[in-house]
């Protein structure tokens, strides 16, 4: 017997649940290709202002930056630098859905080298901010703290659900720390974004200190929290609706994204890379 044609009409949760996973794909590519500029952005300025022992460099894109003679604090704000690095590494390696099922060892061990990295960088980060300052002011310090904070709860977390075996929490867990750690590119991306549609700084304020930025220093982690948790929301409905819905999210994000990643590697990396 033939089925009723709405039936026949109707979208398939298979379809829209590749479709999810396409969208996902694409937003990661774009991710992968924007967070490898940041890196190479790290690496050449702030590596090669060290290496050339003019750390005094550093301040020309740092607030509160290197302070000579400031040994404890210098030593923190080093050890961020060096493990941003390695933690934004790290994470996209491990966000690599064929290394789970082709080299399970490499997965754990780059899985604990992750969650130790984000410990560190989150600690000397919020040090560095507390005893040297940041731009934007005290609600910049609260925003980053927030950030802080939740990595160590999630970082903490997803330990806790991989030595348990409960690997779809932890999965989840670990996704929520990427994020969360990834909350420095996210905000310099979404800055960017912003500017280039604005046409101009609007909100920005001459300190560093205007309405956007107070409310992009929150929302550039808490967005893309809500995001993934609408994400996982879907994949676990059995419908297609809010499948498909959902992949035209991240897919428009994905695309907002990559703007805002050329927005950021032009005006602002690009500039300072090669630690001229």
């Amino acid at each position: 017997m033939n089925a009723p044609a709405y039936a026949r009409n109707a979208p398939s949760p298979l379809r829209a649940h590749k479709t999810l996973g396409a969208a996902a794909a694409l937003w990661f590519v774009t991710a992968l290709l924007g967070q490898c500029a940041f890196v190479a952005y790290v690496i050449s300025f702030y590596g090669g202002a060290a290496m050339a022992r003019r750390f005094d460099k550093w301040n020309e894109v740092l607030v509160g930056g290197y302070v000579r003679g400031g040994f404890t604090g210098n030593v923190a704000l080093s050890a961020h630098l060096a493990f941003a690095v390695v933690i934004t590494v790290a994470g996209l390696v491990q966000l690599v859905p064929q290394l789970r099922t082709r080299a399970p060892a490499l997965h754990r061990w780059n899985g604990r080298l992750y969650l130790v990295t984000a410990f560190v960088v989150t600690l000397s980060g919020l040090y560095a901010v507390w005893t040297r300052g940041s731009a934007g002011g005290l609600s910049m310090r609260i925003a980053v703290s927030g950030d802080g904070l939740l990595i160590l709860l999630s970082a903490a977390l997803a330990l806790r659900h991989a030595r348990a075996r409960r690997m779809a929490s932890h999965r989840r867990w670990a996704l929520r720390t990427f994020l969360l750690a990834s909350g420095v590119w996210f905000f310099r991306v979404g800055l960017m974004l912003w500017i280039l549609a604005m046409g101009g700084p609007v909100g920005v304020g001459k300190h560093f200190d205007g309405p956007f930025v107070q409310a992009w220093a929150f929302g550039c982690y808490l967005l893309p929290l809500l995001v993934l948790q609408l994400y996982f929301h879907a994949q676990a409905r059995p419908g297609a609706t809010q499948k498909y819905l959902t992949a035209v999210l991240v897919a428009c994000l994905a695309i907002a994204t990559g703007g805002g990643m050329v927005g950021a590697l032009v005006a602002m990396w690009l500039p300072h890379m090669g630690g001229k």
